[in-house]
Formats: C-alpha cells, structure tokens, sequence
C-alpha cells in the first residue's frame, strides 16, 4: 500500500508493505553517503540491511530509551554525520521506533542547515504515528519534545514484519496512538479494537491510523490550528510520562503510549463511550488508572508548551469521532489532575 503525503514541494510517499526493508535501496537513492541511526533496542540486522544497500553507509547506534532523545546524543550524531563526511546531498536514515526517529530526524533538519531524511519505523508507536508528520525534536530535561523543528521526511518505509520481534508491551503501548486517531477521527478504526485482536488487523489499523494522520497533517502542517487534534490525551499524559514515564534508570514506569492512554480518559465527555474505551484497553492491557505525584504532574503540565500565558489548550472529545479544543486557564489543571474530570472552559 502506498500513501503521499501532499505538502506541496514537501510531499513524499508512506510505503506500507511486508518485506520493505529490504527495497529501501529500489524507492530512493541511496547513491551517496548515507548515515543510518538506529538503538541498541532495534535489532542489529534491520539497520545492516539498510546500511547494505547504500554505497557509502555507516551505521551509528544510540543507547535505547528515550533519554537518547538529549542534546548530548544529539551532539554525538552530528559528529558522527560529519565524521562519514556528510554533505548537504547526502541522506539521514532513521531505523527504529519513535525516539530514533525524531532525533535523527532533528539531525537531519539541523546538519549543514537541512539534509535529506528517510524513516523506517520498526515499533507500532512509530508506524502508527510518530514517523510521519514532520515533527523533529529532542528533549530538554523533563520537557518533551521542546527542542525540535518541522523537517518532512523524503520517504517513510513502513515494514510491518519488523513488529515480530516487539515485546507484546512495547507492541500494545503503541497502539494507544491507534485509539486516539479512532476517537478523534475514525470510528470504523475504534471499532477494530472491539471486534478483533489487533494482530489480526494490524496492517489495516496501521493504514487507517496513518491516512488520519496524513489528512490532519496535510491541512495544517505546522500545527496552527486542526493538528492540535493529534495531541488529544498528551497534555495530562506528557505531565504523566514525566513524573511515571520509563527514562534513565526509572525502569518500573510506564511507556508513552500508555501515558497518553491514561491521558485521553479524563477528555472523553461521553461516559457510555469512556467505559467502552476502558474496555478497550483492558483487551491491549493498557492502564485505566495509576497511582502517581499529581503535584508534579501538576507542575509540569504548567510549563507544557500547549501552554500560552495563563491559558493552555485541551483537546477533548464529546463523542466517538469527534473533537474540540479547550481553552483553559492554567489554574483549572488543578481541577483536571485532582479531580479526574476535565473542567469547561472556552472553546
């Protein structure tokens, strides 16, 4: 299957297809120097067989987790891309799940001022969302994603078999993503959780994810205004994920997935649908609840970048398939953290 994304002289094609990892080499040119990045999570073999159809690659390997997601790893890719003797017509390579993506697409967008990009996800979290879209960042401490830039990729390699070798929690974690665009957008998709084991669908929620995605994205690329829609359940899930989240050597906590999951609960409206969205992520074992520092998660949902002055936007959403943006004072999150139910606000 084939998707583009249309952005103008920014498009560039979603190849989804069992076996794509090995015709990288046959959908781009891989003529040139290529720097292929990848973690020490993602098997070795997947970034060799890339690496194995370019002229001139050489692969570097960053420490999994999403503490790789730093300015100090960010500074150790830059210098291995100057070191293969990348130029401005030579190409970055991204092999692995959502945190090699972005950092290595934050490379790509910064080395020599902006060089081509290719992503080939290998985890349901990335495939699903993070490697399309353009979004490119590191971390800054506790703060996702705050430094970071819109750098479209040239191609994006979908290879569903690369999901094999998951562990079933990092498999589900990601799926989490795949509910949000059901809720948001695409009530057929929502609707694939409760009628089948997700490895039965897995391409057609990976497909059906990607073209909500890619219609959000090709409306409002830079997030001035309908892309906010993508961040339902990641303002209180980031907050979470920052408190509970699995980084450095807090190794007993949630993924960001599963955040984001906890995340989009107290934004369902509709109880009938929040108690079948519950039921949901019991069949993926996703959370419903966790216990956590809600004072902490209060703090950092303070110093969110959604937040603007005294206000910050929520996404929720009222009914299955649809959704409106909040405009909340900062001073409601308390009601929201404490209480479990999103407060009204303007919309």
């Amino acid at each position: 299957m084939k998707l583009t994304m249309r952005l103008r002289e920014r498009s560039y094609d979603i190849i989804l297809k069992r076996g794509a990892l090995g015709w990288v080499g046959q959908l781009a040119n891989l003529d040139r120097r290529v720097l292929v990045v990848t973690d020490s999570g993602v098997p070795a073999a997947y970034a060799r067989q890339v690496c194995a159809q370019c002229k001139e690659g050489r692969v570097v390997t960053v420490p999994q987790g999403e503490a790789s997601k730093s300015l100090a790893v960010y500074e150790k890719v830059q210098k291995a891309a100057l070191e293969a003797g990348l130029g401005r017509k030579d190409l970055i390579v991204a092999v692995g799940g959502g945190v090699v993506g972005d950092l290595a697409g934050f490379v790509a967008a910064t080395y020599m001022r902006g060089i081509d990009f290719i992503n080939c996800p290998t985890t349901t979290l990335a495939q699903i969302d993070s490697s399309i879209g353009g979004k490119v960042a590191v971390d800054l401490g506790d703060a996702k994603n705050i430094i970071g830039a819109f750098w479209q990729p040239k191609l994006v390699v979908i290879d569903p078999d690369t999901l094999a070798t998951l562990p079933r929690r990092q498999y589900m974690n990601g799926l989490a993503e795949a509910v949000k665009a059901g809720l948001i957008c695409d009530p057929e998709l929502f609707c694939l959780f409760e009628q089948y084991g997700p490895e039965q669908k897995i391409e057609e929620i990976l497909y059906r994810s990607l073209l909500v995605k890619k219609r959000i994205v090709e409306q409002d690329e830079t997030e001035q205004g309908q892309r906010a829609a993508l961040n339902f359940g990641h303002t209180l899930g980031h907050g979470i994920e920052a408190v509970r989240g699995i980084r450095g050597r807090r190794r007993n906590g949630w993924y960001h997935g599963e955040c984001v999951a906890l995340g989009m609960l107290p934004m369902i409206e509709d109880k009938a649908l929040a108690k079948r969205v519950r039921a949901v992520y019991r069949r993926l074992g996703l959370p419903a609840r966790a216990g956590y520092n809600k004072q902490k998660v209060l703090e950092y949902m303070r110093h969110d970048k959604k937040a603007s002055g005294d206000f910050i936007t929520l996404v929720k959403v009222p009914g299955l398939g649809c959704w409106r943006l909040d405009k909340l004072p900062v001073k409601a999150l308390e009601q929201l953290v404490y209480g479990g139910k999103a407060p009204q606000g303007e919309t």
